[in-house]
């Protein structure tokens, strides 16, 4: 059994997985990090392995403490992936979407494949049918428009994500709730649209915290799994150990 992590920006998720059967997943704020992973080493005693991807503030020295237990190791940019990077600033790629795009290429062989990553931010990644990755596009993510127009203007209030009722707002904050969501899907839609334009045929994978949210509205047909970078590294690890 490994233990995948993903250490975002805000949050660090977490999934046991048995050979590439997904047993059980985890959720906690950075401060817990120790504390919480002790517990679920304690309650899956079979973990031999801890993999993780990080982009948040927590240090891969905090999880250093497990290794007299189980194999500890962080993915980075020295690690062989299934693709060619073909991205100019290949060392400021972040990790993150590295993985999900190692990911794609395991999942799905053979296929055009565009990552899209709802969380703090929204990523794009493409990655072609002869395994090239290509690059992509970075956006504010949710919670970033609602905190961005609150902080930068007078008087707007911060609202928490919520479906708008209408897309005309008739107040205040259901003119936030259309220019945030609306703005995010109309955002997404054209997004795709265009990746369409060049290449008809894809496979569109949705993940990140909003994707469960975003997917139900979303005009094109999509794969949407919340849990796909805690997948991708579960891909990785089983890759990297095949390929040594």
């Amino acid at each position: 059994m490994i233990l995948t992590i993903d250490a975002g920006n805000t949050r660090i998720k977490g999934a046991v997985f048995e050979q590439h059967t997904l047993v059980d997943t985890f959720l906690f704020e950075t401060e817990t990090l120790q504390e919480k992973i002790l517990k679920i080493l304690n309650e899956n005693g079979n973990i031999t392995d801890i993999v993780i991807a990080s982009v948040g503030k927590a240090a891969f020295e905090e999880f250093l403490i497990f290794s007299e237990r189980v194999n500890v190791r962080t993915i980075s940019h020295q690690d062989v992936f299934p693709f060619k990077n073909l991205y100019e600033t290949p060392l400021t790629l972040g990790i993150d979407r590295m993985v999900l795009a190692a990911g794609a290429v395991l999942a799905y062989p053979g296929d055009n494949r565009l990552v899209i990553d709802a969380g703090t931010c929204i990523t794009y990644d493409f990655v072609n049918d002869q395994d090239e990755y290509l690059g992509g596009a970075i956006s504010p993510g949710i919670r970033l428009r609602y905190k961005g127009l609150h902080q930068f203007t007078a008087k707007l209030p911060l609202l928490e994500r919520q479906d708008p009722e209408n897309f005309i707002g008739k107040s205040t904050n259901e003119a936030i709730h259309s220019g945030v969501i609306n703005g995010v899907l109309h955002e997404i839609d054209g997004f795709i649209a265009q990746y369409q334009a060049q290449c008809p045929k894809f496979t569109i994978i949705l993940t990140g915290g909003d994707a469960e949210f975003l997917a139900k509205q979303l005009k094109n047909t999509i794969f949407a799994n919340s849990n796909f970078l805690l997948e991708s590294l579960n891909h990785i690890f089983h890759y990297t150990n095949q390929n040594d």
